[in-house]
Formats: structure tokens, sequence, C-alpha cells
């Protein structure tokens, strides 16, 4: 079934980027792992999938250290300062980065491990007080301040998890707004950041991200069915 769910999805990600005249290899689907078993993404493994998303350092950590190292790690979390030691030089990008001292840590670690990291910048464009992220009129600010100081850390563009809605066509104008931001900050030709990616859209609305330009979804629940937390 995990196979199965992961197959129409990618299906209905290739069909919504032709209908608005873009390549479906613009989009990468990342298949959200979080409290999943290895053996859950296995299955996904025997059928090419390698980009996967983690929310928590240690259960990043002890899947590195199980799947083969073919396997993209995508640590999509709220990450703290003091967790980036243990994930540096296992996750391929940091998708929550939303202050100049998280940036900061991650090149120390980034300098000790003598390697660079491709990050993302975590917006909270809708302004939730539950959420992460730095505010939208202070992106591009922050995004400076990173690609001055931080030079083995580099900036690929933007992130946003939308509001929970009922309806997906509400969050159209957060998906329009995130990519509108990141044009407006690519077309400033920042050194060391590249403004390429942007990570929106999770199982309820990556149908209206995609419309909107993103070029990454993180989809957990449609791929390996609800999640239990009470482990």
């Amino acid at each position: 079934m995990i196979q199965e769910n992961y197959q129409r999805i990618r299906k209905e990600i290739d069909d919504i980027c032709l209908g608005c005249n873009r390549s479906p290899e613009d989009v990468l689907l990342i298949a959200v792992s979080k409290t999943k078993p290895v053996s859950d993404m296995e299955e996904l493994l025997n059928i090419g999938v390698r980009d996967f998303g983690e929310n928590y350092p240690q259960e990043l950590t002890e899947k590195y250290g199980v799947l083969p190292k073919s396997v993209h790690l995508h640590q999509i979390g709220h990450l703290q300062t003091n967790k980036v030691k243990y994930i540096i030089d296992k996750a391929c990008m940091i998708h929550a980065v939303d202050s100049l001292h998280l940036a900061k840590t991650i090149e120390k670690e980034c300098e000790k491990h003598d390697l660079d990291m491709d990050i993302l910048i975590e917006v909270n464009f809708a302004e939730e007080e539950s959420k992460f992220g730095v505010k939208k009129e202070e992106t591009e600010e922050l995004v400076r301040s990173i690609a001055e100081l931080c030079p083995r850390v580099h900036i690929q563009g933007l992130m946003t998890i939308a509001p929970f809605v009922e309806n997906p066509e509400h969050n159209r104008p957060i998906f329009k707004g995130m990519r509108e931001l990141a044009l407006d900050i690519k077309s400033k030709n920042i050194d060391n950041v590249s403004m390429n990616a942007l990570s929106m859209g999770m199982t309820n609305d990556y149908k209206i991200a995609i419309e909107e330009g993103a070029t990454m979804v993180r989809v957990g629940t449609a791929i390996f069915g609800a999640r239990n937390y009470n482990k």
C-alpha cells in the first residue's frame, strides 16, 4: 500500500506540473517518514525512492545508521542549536533555518567536519503564533546576514508550513506570496544564495502549492498513513 500511495501521489504531481506548463522533474516529492519504521521506508527504497523527511535529529541519526548511504535524509522539522552536531554530516539539507544564531551553529559544525550544508530559510508567512519561522518582511535581512557570515552554509531557497485548513484553496495566497518573496530575493543576486528551491505543501495542500511554484513538497500521511505519537 505504501508503494501504491507514493506512486499515486507522484502521478498526481506529474499531472499537475503538466497542467501548468512545468516539468515534473522540477518538483521533488519528499516522503515524510518521521515516526515511521525503517521497514516502511525500505518499501519505497525498493521502487527507487531516495528522499525522505525527518523531524527529529535523534530519529534521523538512528535511521542514517541503518539505511543505505544513497538515501537523502532531509531535516525538515525545527532544529535546536544543540542538536545540529548530531545531523550535520547526515542530513542532505536543513529545511527550517529561521535565525542567524542557528545558521552560525551550522557554520561552526560545518567547519569542524570540513563540509558545507545546503539550507532553506523557514518563513512564517501566515504569522501563526504556534509556528516557527522568520517574518516575511525580515526574510531578506536574515538571508543577507547568513550569506555574509556563514560561507559554508548555502541558502538554496525558502520553506514554509501553511496553516491547516479544511479548504486548501485558502492557502493559495500564502503559496503565491512565498513564490513572490523568493523571486524578489533572487532578483537581488546575493552571493552564496540561489533561491531555486521552494519547499511548501504537505498532504492536505500540496496540489495548490505546486500550482503556485513549489519545487519540493513534503508528504507523509498520504504515503505512510496516520502517525502514532504514543510510542
